[in-house]
């Protein structure tokens, strides 16, 4: 299970840094394919979200610093509902939170495919109450299904806010850092934390971060807009086959 647990961290690590996801929106279902439990899946996605998100924010910071601010705020709402984790566990099953996990997947097929990969506008100025608000329901949702928030953030930010899809993506995993360390402190103090398996794909994933943001800057937006979807298309069958 050693080596399994390595190339997992090493998808999810490219898939975060490619795509601005933690990483748990394809963990999770690569995990619970695996054999684990949806909640041990959970736990083992959000402690990799820590590793994953704090080092591709750091290799993100040089060309989306200026909405970062933006993501403070954000984050910090984030935080606040990824604090409810345990709680939302202890209140549903497993297969309750991986039908939340399907249907936040649709949505945001829907949301990206019918948004444009670059905005006609410029980007607006968003009042700091509506972006709190925004985080803390965001995180409530993704700690609670073992995703960093972005696969839903993303395509809020862009349909709605009208951020350009790359920027989006930088910013989304800037929150992620957030949302998975309240996220990590909630399980850990619960009991709830996978700390040897969690660690050992969290470390894998940092080399899968750092080749997915090189790729990432490399790809033109429409192309990086079709990337996306394919890949949401791809965890929702996953998410399908294992649920139903």
């Amino acid at each position: 299970m050693f080596l399994e647990l390595i190339l997992f961290g090493l998808a999810a690590g490219f898939v975060s840094g490619f795509f601005g996801l933690g990483g748990g929106t394809i963990l999770t279902p690569m995990l619970v394919t695996a054999g684990f439990m949806m909640k041990e899946a959970i736990s083992i996605a959000i402690m990799q979200m820590v590793f994953s998100s704090i080092y591709g924010s750091f290799l993100n910071s040089k060309k989306a610093k200026h909405v970062f601010k933006d993501g403070i705020v954000i984050g910090i709402g984030g935080s606040l509902g990824g604090l409810l984790n345990s709680y939302v566990h202890s209140l549903v099953s497993n297969i309750f939170l991986q039908y939340v996990f399907i249907i936040v997947v649709i949505f945001s097929i829907i949301k990206i495919f019918i948004s444009p990969a670059e905005p006609e506008c410029e980007i607006k100025t968003h009042s700091k109450p509506l972006l709190l608000l925004l985080g803390f329901f965001v995180g409530i949702i993704a700690m609670s299904i073992g995703i960093g928030g972005a696969i839903l953030l993303i395509p809020v930010l862009v349909s709605v806010m009208k951020y350009p899809l790359k920027i989006a993506t930088s910013l989304s995993l800037f929150f992620v850092i957030f949302s998975s360390i309240a996220g990590f402190l909630s399980l850990t103090l619960s009991g709830q934390m996978l700390f040897q398996e969690g660690l050992i794909i969290g470390l894998a994933s940092l080399v899968g971060v750092h080749f997915g943001i090189k790729t990432k800057n490399a790809t033109g937006a429409k192309n990086y807009k079709k990337s996306i979807l394919i890949m949401n298309c791809i965890i929702l069958a996953i998410m399908v086959y294992k649920t139903i």
